[in-house]
């Protein structure tokens, strides 16, 4: 008898009540919704926190996110597009902008710095809930002029709707240690 109830309860599970038809949902967890990072961010310390004058407060000290800020993040279903004013407004030159293809494909950013222009490849991979950039930079070596390649990873994470976190790590470039900075940025 308890054999034809469970043998009962899986033919009722598999039926869609919309269509009387078998059901193309699996038995499990549901899928989870992937993190939207859209929205317009600071790093600068809330006014609230800042400590008073005199008084011991960190400085910056180390490269950040590898953004300026404030940041401004747009998100769709297929890529997320990170842009920020890196030029002062005398130097009339249009934001950055990163766009990162969602998929885990290659996205190629090129940004025009010194001494000409400097070719980023990056792809992305979600973990959960938290969206990881690994970008390739592609530079020459100093010393022989021969490319070479930069690898910076950041990883993305919301602590709540308004603070998001994002940890980056360089490797070691010319025989440098890698490091891993955390930069946490405000929702405006």
């Amino acid at each position: 008898m308890l054999a034809a109830f469970f043998a009962c309860l899986a033919a009722v599970s598999l039926v869609n009540p919309r269509t009387d038809g078998p059901s193309h949902h699996s038995i499990g967890a549901p899928a989870q919704a992937k993190t939207d990072f859209s929205g317009r961010w600071t790093s600068d310390p809330d006014p609230a926190s800042v400590p008073a004058r005199g008084t011991p407060g960190g400085g910056r000290g180390d490269m950040g996110s590898g953004w300026g800020s404030p940041i401004t993040i747009v998100q769709d279903g297929a890529r997320l597009t990170v842009e920020y004013a890196f030029f002062g407004r005398g130097d009339m030159q249009p934001p950055l902008k990163f766009v990162y293809a969602l998929d885990g494909s290659e996205t190629k950013n090129s940004v025009m710095m010194g001494r000409g222009m400097q070719l980023q490849t990056s792809r992305t991979a979600w973990d959960g809930a938290k969206l990881k950039i690994t970008t390739l930079h592609l530079l020459a070596d100093p010393a022989t002029g021969k490319p070479m390649t930069a690898e910076v990873v950041q990883m993305l994470s919301l602590e709540s709707p308004t603070s998001l976190m994002v940890e980056t790590t360089r490797a070691g470039v010319l025989g440098g240690k890698a490091t891993t900075t955390k930069t946490v940025f405000r929702k405006f």
